[in-house]
């Protein structure tokens, strides 16, 4: 995939983000609890059944609030003012299950709501709402033996400086010295950075339930900073892959095989990103095919059979969306792929667009396929 059509996926699947009013919606049930991402002891913003959003905002003095919600702040929901001089307003209708960016816009300037928790993403932190998904249970915290993530700072000579990676290891790491264990180096999006697959992923209670549940085979995950920032929303084709390829295959992979127990190797190395972060990910495993054995797009486009010279260094390509985003080029990539002789997995999330729940259950699904040999 080139930086034209990635442009065009993330145009098209920003489009779709479901923000807005649908032509008839069902009466509003007045069933509405605090997100499960608000700050302690906030009653607001809140959700309900439906998966309609209630925000309440203190802003006396203000002449115009509005909730502006999803990627880049698209769309909205316009607050009215109470009797109390609180705004008030609930969707126009329901959200899609799964966690949404959203912040504030008060008489014109952008602020985050004090009520919510604050996530890494559009290039700036945002607030975040949680709709609870039916499927909410494979990422959700249980009583389960649990991994641990930690934050390192690994040396670049390349840009003169030590770079930030959060670095997962599975429950046990800590007490069987003598085990060794893969590795995926796993991607955010534009405008995320390296904190966005723990927080806003919950990569890691993915991993634990999965282990847990004897469905994966244990494995590190590595998560850094992609550089996505230097393109700016709008100007993805000005991205260049080069500088973080180095950090990432120059400097952060010796680093973690000289302080981590892995199999330093590509046959038990894997990448995977989202949105941008799979973009890097499909241009770094066709520069470097010596490096990574597992390749993984989630809404960040495809391979090609053309592209993979080599089909014997490849062991498994996975590549998912969501099903508002471009489920058909998906599939269609994954068969040709399969016709071309390499072992390619397609996965589809029913009704989400590009947003978490669909990368959530996509390492779910991704997991399990992860270093089987």
């Amino acid at each position: 995939m080139n930086i034209t059509s990635f442009a065009m996926v993330l145009a098209i699947t920003v489009a779709g983000i479901n923000c807005s009013a649908q032509s008839t919606q069902p009466a509003v049930i007045e069933d509405f609890k605090p997100s499960p991402l608000n700050q302690p002891g906030q009653e607001y913003p809140q959700v309900n059944s439906q998966g309609y959003a209630r925000f309440r905002i203190l802003a006396p003095y203000a002449d115009s609030v509005r909730v502006s919600l999803g990627l880049g702040g698209r769309g909205g929901t316009l607050l009215t003012k109470s009797a109390d001089t609180s705004w008030m307003g609930t969707t126009e209708g329901p959200m899609d299950e799964g966690f949404h960016y959203y912040h504030l816009t008060i008489d014109g300037g952008k602020f985050n709501d004090p009520g919510a928790m604050n996530y890494y993403g559009s290039t700036r932190w945002e607030s975040g709402i949680e709709i609870p998904a039916h499927d909410q249970d494979f990422y959700s915290l249980k009583n389960v033996p649990h991994g641990n993530v930690q934050q390192v700072l690994f040396p670049s000579s390349s840009t003169g400086t030590s770079r930030r990676a959060f670095v997962y290891t599975p429950p046990g790491y800590d007490k069987n010295f003598k085990n060794r264990y893969p590795v995926l180096y796993l991607q955010h999006g534009w405008g995320e950075d390296e904190t966005a697959w723990s927080n806003q992923g919950y990569a890691n209670l993915i991993m634990d339930n999965l282990i847990a549940e004897g469905k994966t085979q244990p494995f590190i995950i590595v998560m850094t900073y992609g550089m996505t920032n230097n393109a700016r929303f709008g100007k993805i084709r000005e991205f260049k892959i080069d500088t973080f390829q180095t950090v990432l295959v120059d400097e952060l992979i010796p680093y973690i095989d000289a302080n981590f127990r892995t199999f330093a190797n590509p046959a038990q190395r894997a990448m995977a990103g989202l949105s941008m972060g799979g973009m890097e990910t499909h241009t770094i495993t066709l520069n470097k095919p010596d490096v990574f054995s597992y390749y993984a797009l989630l809404s960040g486009g495809t391979y090609s059979p053309e592209e993979i010279k080599d089909k014997s260094k490849v062991k498994l390509i996975f590549i998912s969306c969501g099903s508002k985003e471009r489920p058909d080029g998906v599939k269609n990539a994954v068969v040709a792929l399969r016709d071309a002789g390499v072992n390619a997995v397609s996965y589809i999330s029913e009704n989400t667009a590009h947003e978490f729940l669909t990368w959530r259950r996509s390492l779910h699904e991704l997991a399990p396929l992860l270093f089987r040999n």
